[in-house]
């Protein structure tokens, strides 16, 4: 199944008879105010809000700063919003899809099968003129009006852990889904370090999309992976900061027909370890 939706489609499937998926809002901002607030001040109708420190990551620790959670706590969180296994979900946050896609790689990760990413989020539903609400107590957001039954089964995506990315830079292709600048350690606003993995190759995850966020063409991606020595026919992996903007790029990549491995870590737990290496400036 194609993991994108565009609102068109999505208003159709939310118009129509019978079941509908199951939205959930993930807006997130880094450093910023919480995504709730964007939530409570508009979102689209039905949808049930799911924070993303919270439910879709574990707490902060050596394993980096948006960890994976345990399979027990995901699955509760998801329950919680109305998921369930035979039911489709979309997901969606302001625009760009960076914080989305970490629900979609998250959900797939733990086995859901039927999963999309609205294309070009909150805002694309709201240009296209569609309806929104503004309902809701505080506090009760990321919960369903009936809880699902969905069931974490952990294993479903690939993923790496520091040894196996410092492999796939010498060995495959290891992209590193941040801004230039920290991927040449000229600055480092979160992590202690900055710098970036030996061997890693910088493709900002920006790249990936269009002036509107949302995401290019598909053969636009083959030829942006091309050039940076990402194709089908090489192992390929992708890390950032601390795995948020990273799974936007394994979701760039698969629209590109390329797998790819997280890093679900990233920068955030790489440099958790002082014998790990550090690189600075170009690869």
């Amino acid at each position: 199944m194609r993991p994108l939706i565009d609102v068109s489609t999505l208003e159709r499937l939310l118009k129509r008879g019978g079941p509908t998926p199951v939205l959930l809002d993930v807006r997130w901002h880094l450093g910023g105010p919480p995504g709730v607030e964007s939530y409570r001040k508009g979102h689209l109708p039905g949808a049930v809000f799911v924070d993303l420190d919270q439910d879709v990551a574990g707490p902060p620790g050596p394993e980096g700063r948006h960890p994976l959670p345990e399979p027990a706590a995901f699955e509760a969180a998801m329950r919680r919003a109305g998921v369930s296994g035979d039911r489709p979900v979309v997901v969606y946050d302001d625009a760009d899809s960076t914080a989305a896609a970490r629900l979609w790689w998250t959900l797939r990760y733990f086995g859901h099968e039927n999963v999309r990413v609205l294309d070009g989020g909150y805002h694309a539903w709201t240009t296209a003129g569609h309806p929104v609400e503004t309902d809701g107590m505080a506090g009760q957001e990321n919960v369903a009006a009936e809880p699902g039954d969905y069931r974490a089964y952990p294993g479903s995506l690939p993923v790496l852990d520091a040894e196996g990315a410092a492999a796939l830079a010498k060995a495959g292709v290891l992209l590193d889904a941040r801004a230039s600048a920290r991927y040449r350690g000229e600055v480092e606003p979160i992590d202690p370090v900055a710098g970036h993995i030996p061997g890693a190759v910088n493709a900002p995850t920006l790249g990936n999309v269009g002036v509107d966020g949302r995401f290019l063409p598909s053969e636009l991606l083959r030829e942006r992976f091309a050039g940076l020595g990402a194709t089908d026919a090489l192992d390929v992996g992708a890390y950032c900061g601390s795995g948020v903007t990273a799974a936007h790029e394994i979701l760039a990549l698969h629209l590109a027909g390329i797998p790819a491995a997280l890093y679900v870590g990233s920068w955030s737990a790489w440099v958790a370890d002082p014998t790990h290496p550090v690189a600075t400036g170009e690869a």
